[in-house]
């Protein structure tokens, strides 16, 4: 039984302007992303894997093309229904991990869930649940300055699990990371996928990272090279 499409794109290309000059980071881009589906993109600076992983997150729109999500068109959407769209359905996890260093791990976690209706209860189990799964729980109290560059890794996981949404889109996850750590972290993405079902997006310039991923897809110069892509077996 194959699973459903959650994420895909039609023709999607992103054009910017630098003075006269057009940049095309994008150009008619067409790409499905399987529910449940742990992928890695890769390609050389300037391939146009992040401006990629940030259309596909909702952060930056198509010039041209859609971008279809659980079969809505979200190509168009105001500022406030992208914030929305964001909020329920993307956890997003950067390389430098963009924690709070004034906050504990525990209230890093809780940040995106402020702006959601929930009583102090739910959100406590919320968070208790996300880093419980990111195997952080016994660091809740730690500040990041407090925390091995794993350990902020894991804290800024639970962070993305946290509302629990169906996408999670990570940057270069583990580019900041020794290789044990790094390995950890890969790990605990692929469980996500496979044992919860979330979709993982992963940009990485480490071939070893990507061999983790069920799927790799190489971009060059904004195209999909979809001859060189690797299915894990």
């Amino acid at each position: 039984m194959s699973k459903e499409t959650l994420i895909e794109c039609k023709e999607v290309t992103r054009i910017y302007k630098k003075g006269t000059q057009e940049i095309r980071p994008l150009s008619g881009l067409n790409l499905r992303i399987q529910a449940g589906e742990f992928l890695a993109l890769m390609g050389p600076s300037g391939s146009g894997k992040t401006t990629l992983l940030n259309i596909i997150a909702g952060i930056d729109a198509p010039s041209e093309g859609q971008l279809i999500f659980k079969g809505n068109d979200i190509s168009n959407l105001n500022r406030r229904k992208l914030t929305q769209f964001r909020s329920e359905n993307i956890g997003y996890i950067f390389q430098l991990y963009h924690l709070v260093p004034v906050l504990t791990a525990y209230e890093n976690v809780e940040l995106p869930l402020l702006t959601h209706s929930m009583t102090a209860k739910q959100r406590h189990e919320r968070v208790a649940k996300a880093l419980e799964l990111a195997h952080i729980a016994d660091r809740a109290d730690h500040y990041p300055r407090q925390l091995s560059g794993g350990q902020e890794q894991r804290v800024a996981i639970a962070r993305a699990l946290v509302t629990d949404p169906p996408l999670i889109v990570a940057d270069e996850p583990t580019g900041d990371l020794d290789k044990q750590s790094a390995e950890a972290i890969l790990i605990l993405l692929k469980r996500l996928c496979h044992e919860l079902n979330k979709t993982v997006v992963m940009v990485t310039h480490d071939p070893q990272a990507a061999e983790m991923a069920d799927r790799t897809l190489h971009l060059e110069k904004g195209v999909l090279n979809l001859e060189d892509q690797h299915v894990a077996s």
